[in-house]
C-alpha cells in the first residue's frame, strides 16, 4: 500500500522543489555556528549571517592563540576542541529537541531562519522560541509537529527556501534600505523602504485585507492576504486607508509611510509570507 501525503505535504514539497536560493540563503549554517561558538568565547562581535569573513577569521585565530595551538585561522579538530561545548556536536549526529545547545543547535537555528521561521537569537540554546519555530516550519514542510529534529526535518531543511510565487508591484516609490536576512545575531523578516512620513503605500498585488489595525512592534500594519496562499504585510504606517475585509487592485492606496511602533525614523518594513513562510521579497520584485 502507497502511503497517503496530507494535501499540506505535498503542497510544501512542491514548493521546496522549485525554490531557488535567495540571496538570503548564501550564508553557511556550518559558519554561522562557527560565529556563535566565537561570540561565546568573546572574540566575535559580528552579525551571524553565515559568511567567512575577516572578523570570523580573526576569531578563529584568536581561539587558536588562546589555546597555545598553531594560528593559521582553520578551523580543525584541535581549534573545534579549543571551542569547548559550543564546538560540539556536529550538525546531523543526533536528534536535537528543546533544551539541547551546542554547535548543531545554531546550525538549526540559522537553516529555520533561512526558510521563514525564525527563532529568535542564533545563540546555540533550542529554547521554547526555537523549539516552536521549528514545529511551524515542520507543520509548513508537511512533517510530524513534534519540536523534534531528526533525519527527515533536516533533510526538509537541506532544501532551497521558499520564493514568492508571482512577482508583485513596489509598495512605495522609494530606495530600498535594510534587506531581508541575518541581522545581529537574528533575521529581518522583510525590506525596509525609508521615506518621509506621509508618502503613499500601495499594494503590492490585488487581494483582501485580513488585518488593519496597530499591533506592538508593527504600528499601524495592514495584512493583505493574496493567491497561492501569499500575504503580504506592511508596517509603521501614519496612517491607514482601507478596512479589514476590502478588497485591494495592485497598485492601491492601503496607507501612509509612518514610525509607529518600534521604528527609529520613518519608513516601511514590509513582508512576504508564503503559508506563513517569510520569504525574501526581492524574489517578488
Amino acid at each position: 500500500m502507497r502511503p497517503r501525503i496530507r494535501p499540506l505535504a505535498l503542497l510544501a514539497l512542491a514548493a521546496l522543489a522549485t525554490a531557488v536560493p535567495t540571496a538570503h540563503a548564501a550564508g553557511s549554517a556550518d559558519v554561522a555556528a562557527l560565529q556563535v561558538a566565537l561570540r561565546s568565547a568573546g572574540v566575535y562581535a559580528g552579525s551571524i549571517d553565515g559568511v567567512r569573513g575577516p572578523g570570523t577569521a580573526a576569531g578563529v585565530r584568536a581561539v587558536q592563540r588562546r589555546a597555545g595551538l598553531g594560528v593559521d585561522g582553520v578551523l580543525g579538530p584541535a581549534t573545534r576542541r579549543a571551542l569547548g561545548r559550543a564546538g560540539r556536536p556536529p550538525y546531523g549526529s543526533r536528534t536535537m529537541r528543546l533544551g539541547h545547545v551546542g554547535w548543531d543547535v545554531a546550525a538549526l537555528q540559522f537553516r529555520l531562519g533561512a526558510h521563514g521561521f525564525a527563532s529568535g537569537p542564533v545563540d546555540g540554546g533550542l529554547g521554547p522560541r526555537s523549539s516552536a519555530a521549528l514545529q511551524r516550519f515542520q507543520g509548513w514542510a508537511g512533517l510530524a509537529s513534534d519540536g523534534y529534529a531528526g533525519a527527515s526535518t533536516l533533510r526538509a531543511l537541506g532544501a532551497a527556501p521558499p520564493r514568492a510565487p508571482v512577482k508583485l508591484l513596489r509598495p512605495v516609490q522609494a530606495a530600498i534600505g535594510d534587506r531581508y536576512g541575518p541581522r545581529g545575531q537574528g533575521f529581518h523578516a522583510g525590506l525596509d523602504f525609508p521615506a518621509p512620513t506621509g508618502t503613499p503605500v500601495t499594494a503590492a498585488g490585488y487581494g483582501t485585507v485580513s488585518f488593519a489595525g496597530y499591533g506592538t512592534g508593527w504600528g499601524n500594519f495592514v495584512i493583505i492576504r493574496h493567491r497561492f496562499g501569499m500575504r503580504t504585510l506592511y508596517a509603521h504606517l501614519s496612517a491607514i486607508t482601507v478596512n479589514r475585509g476590502a478588497f485591494v487592485p495592485a497598485g492601491g492606496r492601503i496607507g501612509r509611510v509612518g514610525m509607529t511602533g518600534a521604528a527609529t525614523g520613518p519608513h516601511l518594513h514590509w513582508e512576504i509570507l508564503v503559508r506563513s513562510a517569510n520569504v525574501d521579497p526581492l524574489s517578488a520584485l
